[in-house]
Order: structure tokens, then C-alpha cells, then sequence
């Protein structure tokens, strides 16, 4: 973005998110000069900025939800978007799977065709560049990557750096021997807080959603959605303290799921969020951290 007028003697710019101030000599304030903080030009320079700031946020949101539930991406949606710094930023460096799981790569551009639609264009392990040229794309959720070792190791070699947690991701398998019987997860129960605001809190920064006496996370997958719920009690009732407790998962009509009926992604995500809530748990005399 190129230099604006601003008040007599300056021009204002937008640098990293931030409205910076020239003058006519060329000097730049550290800070925007008083004489035009309440100029036009620069209040509407600063809400471009902030709204910039909110749409990058949205395409990270939007793409996100795309992975972890490895939704299918039409490729003539990512040639519309592309040319849009915010969706291109967030979207380069993912690994996507085309039609055929040997066209998969991380994703550096997306060229646009004649009849309106897309074709990726990615970097596979082996350092060649591949068209996609299938309608849909996805950008998996990384406990569905069989190669996600290799992935990793290359991501380095190719200067990989992503938005979106992807690759780098904390993932959790299911156990084979899953059982049959039972309806909850209990490896990360128990993490305890010295108050609920802090365990809400946290549960709230990890973008989870807290409701009803419980941190949840919604994930779809094979055609439906189903929550991954911890128990973390309510304000009322923990004047000591609040306890996180077990993972449980539900289907859309909110019934419990045995674990054997549960998903690689619902799976991964919900233990995710445990751990998450576990590692930041208060650690007292009473409540060591082994």
C-alpha cells in the first residue's frame, strides 16, 4: 500500500497492521505525529487496519474448521480466494489431498482456468510440483496422514511455515483395544485448579466452548457431528477449586457414544482438549504435578 495524504505535511502508511506517519523530509515519528491522529485519513486508515486484523482471523477460523474436520474444499473456491493476501497467507503450506491420495503436498498456489475453476498446486515430499486437477480438495486433519512423520520431516527442508496448526498439531490415536463398554476417557481427569475462572478461562483460550457445567469441542466427521465434552463444574459450586474431569463424547442428539464408536478425529481432538486443560492445571502440596 502506497503512501496518503495526511494534514499539511504528512503521509501516512500501512506497515504490519500499524498507521505509520512520514514528512516532507522523509523523517518518520516513532509515533503518529499529534497534529494528525484525528485527521480522516488516518481514522480511516486505522479501521481498514482493524478489519484487516478481523478478516485474516476470520480465513484462519474458516480454514481451521476445514481441517480438523477434513472437510472437502471445492477447488474453484481456492482459486476465488487465493488472490486475497489474508485467505493466501493462511492457506499456503497446508498439506492437501486431491482425488488420489498420491497427490498430496503442501499447497503453494492455485491456478485459476477457464471455466472458472482451479487447479492446486502443491509440492509433494519428493520436492516435485503437482497439479491437482480433481473438483474437491482436502485439507486433512493430521491423524488421518499416514505419512505425517515424513510430512514433518520435509516441512523444515521446504521452509514450511503454516497458520493453521496443522502438521505440527497434537494428535491422539484411539486405542485398538478400546472398551467396548465404556463411554469416557479418563487419562487427563482429574487436573485441578485453584479457581474455576482460571480452568473456564483456559478452556476459552484454547477456542473451546464453555457451557452447562462443561468445555466442548465439535468436530465433524463421517457425515455427522459429535462433541467431545470435559466436566469442569460451574461457578456456584467450586468455592475450592474446580476439577476437570473425563472426556466424554456424544452424537448430534447429545446421547453418549461408547468409545469404539467414536472417530480418529473426534477422538484426537477430544484428548486434545484434555491435555490441553491438564497442562494448565494449578500444582499444590495437595495437588502435585505427577
Amino acid at each position: 500500500m502506497g503512501w496518503l495524504a495526511a494534514g499539511d505535511t504528512y503521509e501516512i502508511a500501512l506497515r504490519e497492521g500499524r498507521v505509520v506517519a512520514r514528512s516532507a523530509a522523509d523523517r518518520r515519528p516513532s509515533s503518529l505525529p499529534e497534529e494528525i491522529r484525528d485527521d480522516p485519513a488516518v481514522i480511516g486508515l486505522q479501521r481498514f487496519a482493524e478489519w484487516m486484523e478481523w478478516h485474516a482471523a476470520g480465513c484462519v477460523k474458516q480454514v481451521e474448521t476445514w481441517m480438523v474436520s477434513s472437510l472437502p474444499v471445492p477447488t474453484a473456491l481456492l482459486a476465488q480466494v487465493w488472490p486475497d493476501e489474508a485467505w493466501r497467507n493462511t492457506l499456503r503450506d497446508l498439506v492437501v489431498v486431491g482425488g488420489d491420495p498420491e497427490e498430496t503436498g503442501f499447497l503453494r498456489g492455485v491456478e485459476r482456468t477457464g471455466d472458472a475453476g482451479g487447479l492446486p498446486l502443491v509440492v509433494t515430499t519428493g520436492g516435485d510440483t503437482l497439479r491437482i486437477s480433481s473438483p474437491t480438495v482436502a485439507l486433512p486433519h493430521p491423524v488421518l496422514l499416514p505419512q505425517l512423520e515424513e510430512l514433518r520431516s520435509h516441512a523444515a527442508e521446504f521452509g514450511v511455515s503454516q497458520r493453521v496448526e496443522q502438521l505440527h498439531r497434537p494428535t491422539w490415536r484411539k486405542p485398538e483395544a478400546a472398551d467396548a463398554l465404556a463411554d469416557e476417557a479418563a487419562t487427563f481427569a482429574g487436573a485441578y485448579y485453584a479457581s474455576w475462572y482460571r480452568l473456564a478461562g483456559r478452556a476459552t483460550a484454547l477456542g473451546h466452548k464453555v457451557g452447562g457445567d462443561h468445555a466442548t469441542v465439535r468436530v465433524q466427521e463421517a457425515g455427522r457431528t459429535l462433541t467431545a465434552a470435559v466436566h469442569i463444574g460451574n461457578a456456584y459450586n467450586n468455592a475450592d477449586g474446580a476439577t476437570a474431569g473425563e472426556v466424554v463424547w456424544s452424537d448430534p442428539h447429545g446421547s453418549p457414544l461408547p468409545l469404539t464408536d467414536v472417530g480418529p478425529i473426534a477422538w484426537s481432538e477430544g484428548m486434545r482438549m484434555a491435555a490441553a486443560l491438564h497442562a494448565g492445571r494449578t500444582v499444590t502440596a495437595d495437588h502435585p504435578a505427577g
